[in-house]
């Protein structure tokens, strides 16, 4: 079921809009007119981390901000097995949907490989790419491994589950001095039970088990999406994906790339430097 969420409109200025996937009912927003931008979240996020770039890109583009399964007010569906793989084919029933051709693809976190997932499959319909702070290949660094196995282990996901330790620990943790407490609420609220957050404890696994699909994508994305205009923002003071080792591989996928470094951003770069991202965005696709 869905949460029952309502975000505070005074935050979250946008009509929820409703679509009837093979596995469940997802939430997503549709704003503003033009050439279309398609925003995929990763965990512990929702589409809340995108309110600052759509409120700022509206004007001039139709912004489309996906609730993945089990996150922000979408579904919750008791057989979904809330892998990367199966958020993928979601994300890709609603781009044949709502018939978007010509849409630029962003994603950050787990929403890079799960948006390149559905983009290249329907890479004729694909305009570009701006890629924040993700991944399109098998991850190896020993820490995110590490986080990975140690995220999933039986203590820490009854931590995650009962205690909301992604957000909390994580997320917020890194975000304490940029959200006001509203905002902070806003991403502690959309995952209101442990039932709740059964997608959320999922994704760490999906570090190691998603390890097949990324392998796929580290062949896909280049052969069929590297000559497509591409924009990379990175937080340059990420711990989880750090610039010396991405974006090297980022740079060796496309060969039509602008990269912007945000030197002052974490991981969360929509809170540390919207403005920046929104910036790079009307440059790159105008």
């Amino acid at each position: 079921m869905p949460t029952g969420f309502v975000p505070d409109t005074d935050l979250y200025p946008f009509q929820s809009r409703w679509f009837d996937s093979s596995a469940g009912r997802v939430h997503y927003i549709d704003e503003g007119t033009g050439p279309t931008i398609l925003f995929c979240h990763g965990a512990p996020a929702w589409s809340f981390l995108y309110r600052h770039l759509v409120k700022d890109l509206r004007d001039r583009y139709r912004c489309i901000a996906v609730d993945h399964l089990g996150f922000g007010p979408s579904e919750r569906p008791a057989a979904f097995g809330y892998t990367v793989a199966e958020h993928t084919t979601v994300l890709g029933e609603l781009i044949d949907h709502l018939e978007l051709d010509g849409f630029v693809l962003m994603g950050h976190d787990w929403g890079g490989p799960i948006g390149l997932g559905a983009a290249t499959r329907r890479a004729d319909r694909l305009r570009g790419t701006v890629l924040g702070n993700t991944v399109f290949w098998p991850v190896d660094a020993l820490a995110n491994r590490a986080f990975s196995v140690i995220m999933s282990s039986p203590p820490m996901q009854r931590r995650i589950l009962e205690q909301n330790f992604l957000i909390e620990r994580v997320m917020l943790s890194e975000l304490r001095r940029t959200l006001t407490a509203n905002e902070a609420d806003h991403y502690r609220a959309v995952q209101p039970t442990p039932q709740a957050r059964r997608g959320l404890a999922a994704m760490p696994g999906q570090i190691r088990a998603a390890r097949p699909l990324l392998d796929r994508l580290s062949r896909d994305v280049p052969a069929l999406l590297g000559d497509k205009p591409a924009l990379v923002v990175w937080g340059m003071k990420d711990m989880v994906f750090r610039p010396r080792t991405s974006l090297p591989r980022i740079r060796a996928a496309f060969t039509d790339l602008e990269v912007v470094e945000l030197p002052n951003a974490r991981h969360f770069i929509q809170e540390h430097a919207p403005e920046a991202i929104t910036a790079a965005i009307r440059k790159r696709f105008p």
